[in-house]
């Protein structure tokens, strides 16, 4: 066995017994959002599970003889996929004029969430901003109402399948409406549904200039997080930017979820494992 590859079978080896901090805190498990084809490089490096993207696996426009063939290949894998962006296409819009009829967002939300259960996909990251953002004209607030409705009716069909909807924050140069984790929080507050969450977005947060105590005032609806370096959205340990206070925050929010790097790689064979291991070292400096 070549020494990278054994050093590769250690790494796996040990991580999972890393998870845990010296006072025995459970550390949250993290991924990558990518196609399930980097499985292997993934589950070698040391990583826990792979967010794939919704409308490539689950959506109504995949044919059903490419979800099954999908799904199979879902099933052979090292590493689990538990969790979905890219929710809704851009051009299904929830709100203003020119929104989907009730009953094509609901349609397309009950098949997705049908596969997603059968898939054994438990949470979907409502990210989608050109689904969601503000076009010429259209007042924030009356949007706002407008989006929480419609939520609402998401959520009950998630509710349907026993799955999660967890909408995220963007930022403004992606979203021109809901680009904060203050106002996603005031959404999941108001639409009031156990199937209806929140993802932070340590990236999108830290481009904003968010304090993470934010994440502590999010607790209570807080069930998954997305991470990248500020700086060209790069995975994290590139420029060795300090995640700890969001990750601090995280541990006195009580967070239970998983940890998704959603990064641009320019080499993810190189750079996907010490990526997690800054992570990890991060996370352990945040638990302590």
């Amino acid at each position: 066995m070549k020494l990278s590859a054994l050093f590769f079978l250690l790494l796996a080896t040990i991580l999972p017994f890393l998870q845990s901090n010296a006072q025995g805190v459970q550390l949250p498990k993290i991924g990558v959002a990518t196609s399930f084809d980097n499985d292997s490089l993934l589950s070698s490096a040391g990583y826990s599970y792979i967010e794939e993207s919704a409308r490539k696996l689950l959506a109504p426009s995949v044919p059903d003889s490419t979800y099954r063939r999908q799904l199979a290949r879902l099933r052979s894998m090292k590493l689990e996929v538990r969790s979905c962006n890219l929710f809704l296409p851009g051009t299904m819009r929830l709100i203003g004029p020119g929104a989907a009829s009730e009953k094509e967002i609901l349609g397309y939300v009950d098949t997705l969430m049908f596969r997603a259960r059968e898939a054994g996909i438990k949470l979907i990251v409502f990210g989608s901003a050109g689904s969601r953002k503000l076009l010429d004209g259209m007042d924030p607030e009356t949007s706002l109402r407008e989006l929480i409705v419609i939520c609402r009716k998401m959520a009950k069909v998630a509710a349907k399948y026993d799955r999660i909807i967890a909408i995220e924050n963007l930022n403004r140069s992606e979203d021109n409406f809901i680009n904060s984790l203050e106002i996603v929080t005031r959404i999941v507050k108001t639409v009031d549904h156990p199937n209806f969450r929140l993802t932070a977005d340590i990236f999108h947060m830290k481009r904003e200039g968010e304090n993470p105590e934010l994440i502590v005032k999010a607790a209570p609806w807080l069930v998954h997080c997305h991470i990248a370096e500020n700086e060209g959205r790069r995975a994290p340990g590139t420029a060795k930017e300090d995640f700890i206070p969001y990750l601090a925050a995280l541990k006195k929010a009580g967070f239970k979820g998983r940890i998704t790097i959603e990064c641009s790689w320019k080499n993810m064979a190189e750079e996907c494992r010490p990526a997690l291991v800054y992570l990890q070292q991060q996370l352990e400096a945040a638990y302590k």
